[in-house]
């Protein structure tokens, strides 16, 4: 677990730094560095789209996924947790803020190869190299992301914590079936949702990304579903 710890307080101090950097940001330099972290969220997202090995997998998941998210309405629900989390004094807007810098936060920190195999690494060689080099990665990147998206940020450290910290526990059962393939699906599918945030970000649409979560979780059936069939790409 050591690199779970490492790597959860490095996003919490980074996203102390970040917080107090943002005091002293004035609003034209902020709109203009979110512009910028939304632009970097678009490629970041892009880039692990490439990840996906069977596209039908991706359509499959997230369709499943969105349609329990808004029956669900997960988006509702987290935002009016926050709110009441935050105080009555927050707003519904400055829920949605930091609703979306947390899940900003906890897809870019939590979504990807690195994250997965690195916990599994943990979990059953007690090798923290990987994790470690992460920790170093969203150190950086949480003082950038709480610096324009806020707070949020810094509450995904608990995300991270129980996300990482549950695959290094249960790494001898989900070793095997979290396969290389199964990893890149589920990196695929996470990243199209850093994509919609990123497009959040810059203005250009609201997306409620909190509703496709689901799909995450749909991910490892229909890719063993399709591998049981004899469904490629």
């Amino acid at each position: 677990m050591l690199g779970v710890i490492v790597n959860t307080i490095t996003v919490l101090v980074g996203s102390l730094i970040g917080l107090l950097c943002k005091k002293g940001i004035p609003d034209r330099l902020s709109g203009a560095v979110m512009t910028g972290i939304g632009l970097c969220t678009i490629a970041i997202g892009v880039n692990g789209l490439l990840s996906g090995e069977n596209t039908l997998i991706l359509i499959i998941s997230i369709v499943l996924g969105v349609l329990v998210g808004e029956l669900l309405n997960l988006d509702g629900h987290v935002n009016s947790a926050v709110e009441r989390v935050a105080g009555k004094t927050a707003g519904a807007g400055k829920a949605a803020q930091i609703s979306q810098g947390f899940i900003t936060a906890c897809l870019l920190f939590c979504i990807g190869a690195m994250t997965i195999v690195g916990s599994l690494n943990a979990g059953l060689k007690g090798d923290n190299e990987m994790l470690l080099t992460k920790s170093l990665l969203d150190f950086i990147s949480s003082i950038m992301l709480s610096a324009t998206l806020g707070i949020g940020v810094l509450f995904s450290a608990a995300f991270v914590l129980v996300f990482q910290g549950g695959i290094v526990l249960l790494a001898q059962f989900l070793a095997p079936v979290l396969s290389a393939s199964c990893i890149a699906e589920l990196t695929c599918a996470g990243s199209l949702m850093i994509l919609a945030l990123g497009f959040n970000l810059i203005g250009i649409t609201k997306i409620k990304v909190i509703n496709f979560l689901p799909a995450l979780v749909f991910v490892p059936f229909v890719t063993w579903g399709m591998q049981a069939l004899g469904i490629g790409a």
